[in-house]
């Protein structure tokens, strides 16, 4: 298959930069349709410019996506299936770091990032699946935990509980689901070249990936890629599955 997301029309949350930017663009490339939705509007819609003029068919637009919002989700379906006709896949890819200690952790933070990276996932499944019913091609959906989400760092607990919650939900999701052929799995993004992680002061960053087994960071590309085989037929019996990408964090 050259295009193997052909006929496949996307949401992309969380997109408008980083692992996101790279998912949408992986998925144009791949032959499909995306919905690039963050809350960055102007760089969503500078990514969503380049996505049209390097792709034939103008395949993405941009939305305004607050995934703590069950308003803001449906009107993310129904761009989708308004502009595209359809919607048969989402990629829950909004997050937002957290790094206190239990004991450090305030109730903002912890309520963000719960708010964000867990409960953003259940509300984003929860207004796309009716309308892939609609599409009635089944369906496809990859939620973002994290390496942080299978193991721990001995920091950032807030962190460690959502995106370890985020695999669980979508174990329950794929069991739920599967005898409608709507597919569900959680990919596990390492260390990635991101502008969060180029934030990090640059002893730190090269502490951590002294930690990876390949020596180095991941390319959202990297990431991207991955998540165009979950969407794709590549994957047709791959549901409940926690893929890890992490150039071997996570094995030593």
């Amino acid at each position: 298959m050259n295009a193997p997301l052909a006929g496949k029309v996307t949401i992309v949350s969380g997109a408008a930069h980083g692992i996101g930017a790279a998912e949408g663009r992986a998925i144009c490339e791949a032959g499909g349709q995306a919905v690039i939705g963050d809350i960055l509007d102007d760089e969503g819609q500078a990514l969503v410019d380049a996505l049209n003029r390097d792709f034939a068919g103008q395949p993405a637009r941009y939305i305004r996506l607050d995934v703590r919002s069950a308003d803001s989700w449906n009107e993310a379906v129904a761009t989708a299936e308004r502009t595209f006709g359809r919607l048969t896949s989402l990629v829950n890819n909004a997050g937002v770091p957290a790094r206190s200690t239990i004991d450090e952790a305030t109730e903002e933070e912890w309520n963000r990032t719960i708010d964000v990276d867990l409960k953003g996932t259940w509300l984003g499944m929860r207004a796309a699946i009716p309308a892939m019913r609609r599409a009635g091609q089944g369906g496809a959906i990859v939620n973002t935990s994290s390496h942080y989400g299978i193991v721990a760092s001995g920091r950032a607990a807030t962190y460690h509980t959502a995106k370890g919650a985020v695999a669980m939900l979508t174990k329950a999701a794929a069991a739920e689901y599967a005898r409608e052929n709507i597919r569900v799995n959680s990919i596990h993004p390492g260390l990635t070249d991101t502008p969060r992680i180029a934030t990090l002061p640059a002893e730190w960053r090269n502490s951590l990936m002294q930690q990876v087994p390949l020596r180095r960071i991941a390319d959202p590309s990297e990431i991207g890629s991955v998540v165009v085989f979950l969407l794709s037929d590549y994957s047709s019996y791959m549901t409940g599955s926690a893929v890890v990408v992490d150039g071997g964090l996570t094995a030593i």
